[in-house]
């Protein structure tokens, strides 16, 4: 019964979120782990089923659609050289080892540059909780990240379409690139004139929560948008939060949104990657998921670490931009599902990397806890007093 496993997941991810800080990890580790043992691997407590991925889709936009409503835009705009580094380097290494490891696995050259494509896609939602928690998301490091994270989604769906238009998919390159462009350019237009509009014509409504309610329709109707002309609707969730930023009503929409995202729908998301994995039958290809896990981890850590570091990063936070970037989440179970529907990616395969894109979500959080947080506590406490309330 759906209540019944949104009580358990909410009430073990709360547990074991506190657990994993006392631990000195990242919170979002211990909800990530948790959800493997309610799921059908472990306990079987709850199952994943169509209504809890939706659930944790609206999850994952909001915690996007916050990170946005936090991004400091004058940080934003002076990362832009160093996210165009990372963004690019951080394909380049994985698309390239990934299509040598596809070849070398007797791949034909279509699925080995496929393979190299999956490996070399980012999720950085999971990454956005781990910079909250360490108070780092409004950081020099944190809009490099996010900026990055755009680049790559870009760049991974540009690619991928072109690959399958000369693969028999019923993909034309064109319309991809123009769909981008139509995207993007209304998403800019819309957040320079037409979201203060909306707002500011909400704000006077005598209805309850008439601003947040505004704030909400202009983030799901990004998500909408972007998803419908193919860029990840993590993206669009996120431009509007950096839209609804620039507005008067910042402070409200991110409050009350952030209270409804953290009560219920993102601690539903985080713990929903462990309820959808699946470890049976895999056991004959335990060798074949270590090697692409370390290669899905090294190509991305070196990668983006070293876009940071070319762009006057130090090691030790281009390590920890590279970690940020690792974590393949929903964006390659997206390009996977893709390969399996049209042919790109074997069956046996495709649940080879279902699994490794797990092992990169959960390694994501220590990962960027042993590179970034020596300065955890002065960094906490800044954010802490910027996020501070007025005295009343």
């Amino acid at each position: 019964m759906l209540v019944f496993e949104l009580a358990m997941i909410l009430l073990a991810s709360k547990i074991a979120g506190d657990l994993s800080a006392k631990l000195g990890q990242p919170s979002v580790l211990g909800k990530l782990l948790i959800g493997i043992v309610l799921g059908p691997t472990v306990l079987g407590i709850v199952n994943r089923t169509d209504v809890l991925a939706e659930i944790s889709q609206i999850g994952v936009i909001l915690l996007m659609f916050i990170a946005g409503l936090e991004t400091d835009m004058e940080e934003f705009k002076r990362s832009g050289k160093a996210s165009a580094y990372v963004g690019v380097l951080g394909i380049a290494l994985p698309l390239g080892l990934g299509y040598g490891a596809g070849l070398v696995m007797g791949l034909p050259q279509a699925e080995a540059i496929f393979l190299g494509l999956l490996l070399s896609a980012t999720s950085v939602s999971i990454s956005v909780q781990s910079l909250k928690e360490m108070g780092r998301l409004k950081s020099k490091e944190g809009a490099t990240i996010l900026g990055a994270a755009v680049i790559d989604d870009v760049l991974v769906i540009v690619a991928l379409a072109f690959v399958m238009s000369f693969t028999g998919g019923d993909v034309h390159l064109g319309t991809v690139v123009l769909k981008k462009f139509v995207f993007f350019a209304a998403a800019l237009l819309f957040a320079w004139k037409a979201v203060p509009w909306v707002l500011r014509k909400f704000a006077p409504l005598r209805v309850t929560e008439a601003v947040v309610s505004a704030g909400l329709i202009v983030c799901f109707g990004y998500a909408y948008f972007a998803e419908y002309t193919g860029v990840a609707g993590i993206i669009g969730a996120y431009i509007a939060g950096v839209a609804i930023s620039r507005t008067p009503h910042k402070r409200e929409v991110f409050e009350k949104v952030e209270t409804i995202g953290y009560a219920v729908f993102v601690p539903v998301f985080f713990t929903s990657i462990g309820v959808s994995a699946e470890f049976s039958a895999i056991g004959e290809h335990l060798g074949l998921i270590a090697a692409l896990s370390a290669l899905a981890v090294l190509t991305k850590l070196l990668g983006s670490g070293l876009g940071a570091r070319l762009a006057g990063f130090g090691w030790r936070s281009s390590l920890g931009v590279g970690a940020a970037m690792v974590s393949r989440g929903e964006v390659a179970l997206i390009i996977a599902a893709i390969g399996l529907e049209t042919g790109l990616l074997a069956s046996d395969l495709f649940a080879v990397l279902v699994v490794v894109i797990l092992v990169t979500t959960i390694l994501t959080p220590p990962m960027m806890k042993l590179f970034f947080g020596k300065a955890d506590g002065k960094a906490n406490r800044q954010e802490a007093v910027k996020a501070a309330p007025p005295a009343i």
